[in-house]
């Protein structure tokens, strides 16, 4: 842990009583008092606030704004150019094969862009734009910024409090809004399937920040933990588990990210790494499929869980990338990919699990209905 960075919410975790684990290089919260059952169900049911400030905050500028959208959209398969001002959308690079090398937000303010990154890729992101972008686009990681997230049915309610214009932003808006005295850049999303706020707030009046929206009594902090299983009844992907540099945006079902004007027939069709692959995939289909799964019982099928077409078959058509138990569901639940003759939903598998076959069925994603305000 002595070789771990820590985000400049740490203190405010260790007073709360989080139980502090190493994640993408950092010492985080995977679980506070609560337990992870607890802030999962609270998160559904009121606000729960997150702790995102280990993931990269990254500002592109240009002379001409235009230049800088459109040199990203060398780098990725989403239209830059078409997205108005305070505006996010949700992207990925991808790599000359085809494959994801990141996923990320990345919004409009106008004279610049504004992008939010993995933290175990944000080194690399960093490197991947500056090689294909400077001189003519500068690309800034920001050190001086922290991030939380607010997710939740009473999130608006509780950050209204603070400045009543957040709750007539949209689902993917973002705008600059002064709240508890510090210059905040808040966006109405996040990754819980939850409707929310990711607001990016100076170093300096992060904890300040975060301890003003503690106190509201429908607000608990939330750990790594909840933060996990939220996302996945919700079907939500977690680079370097669901996603990587192998697999495609098609197989990983993410092709409703790529618009219209990027892809085959589009007016700026291709022109991103491995846009051969994808257009080709997009048109052909792919030969496997990220898919929802539901094992029966109460036994959660864990990532790397083999999948199987039989109870006693050889061949494996699948692996399991993501599960654990879904508090919501009330049921294990789980993600993977299957080869595409077994990714029709409610077509019956089994998962090997300590050297047993257990059934489980392919499921329709997500899990738990998404509560964004559109």
């Amino acid at each position: 842990m002595s070789d771990l960075k820590r985000t400049p919410l740490y203190d405010l975790h260790v007073s709360l009583g989080a139980k502090m684990v190493p994640f993408a290089g950092y010492e985080m919260p995977v679980q506070y008092g609560l337990g992870v059952m607890k802030e999962h169900l609270h998160c559904r049911a009121a606000a729960g606030l997150f702790d995102v400030s280990h993931m990269g905050q990254v500002i592109l500028r240009s002379e001409d704004p235009e230049v800088a959208k459109a040199a990203l959209e060398t780098l990725i398969p989403q239209d830059v150019l078409g997205l108005a001002e305070n505006r996010q959308r949700y992207g990925f690079f991808t790599n000359d094969a085809g494959g994801i090398e990141d996923d990320l937000m990345f919004a409009n303010r106008g004279d610049h862009l504004f992008f939010v990154v993995n933290a175990a890729c944000k080194d690399a992101d960093v490197a991947r734009m500056r090689a294909a972008l400077e001189p003519d686009v500068t690309v800034k990681l920001l050190e001086n910024r922290a991030l939380l997230a607010l997710q939740g049915p009473k999130a608006e309610a509780v950050l209204a409090e603070h400045h009543p214009m957040v709750a007539e932003m949209r689902f993917m808006d973002v705008a600059t809004v002064p709240i508890a005295g510090a210059e905040c850049w808040v966006s109405r999303s996040g990754y819980t399937g939850e409707d929310g706020y990711e607001i990016s707030v100076p170093v300096a009046s992060a904890t300040d920040l975060a301890k003003a929206l503690l106190a509201h009594e429908d607000v608990e902090a939330i750990g790594l933990g909840a933060r996990d299983s939220l996302r996945l009844e919700a079907g939500l992907c977690l680079y370097g588990h669901d996603i990587d540099a192998t697999t495609s945006p098609v197989e990983g079902g993410l092709t409703w990210g790529m618009q219209k004007v990027r892809r085959a027939g589009g007016d700026r069709a291709g022109g991103f790494p491995g846009a051969d692959r994808i257009m080709r995939e997009l048109t052909e289909g792919v030969s496997r499929k990220r898919v929802g799964l539901s094992p029966e019982g109460r036994a959660p099928m864990r990532e790397g869980t083999p999948l199987f077409a039989s109870a006693d078959g050889d061949t494996q058509i699948g692996t399991v990338t993501s599960g654990g138990f879904g508090p919501t569901v009330g049921a294990p639940v789980a993600m993977g990919y299957v080869d595409a003759a077994h990714a029709e939903n409610g077509t019956a598998l089994f998962g090997e699990v300590r050297g047993k076959r257990l059934p489980v069925s392919v499921a329709k994603l997500p899990f738990v209905a998404a509560g964004f305000k559109r």
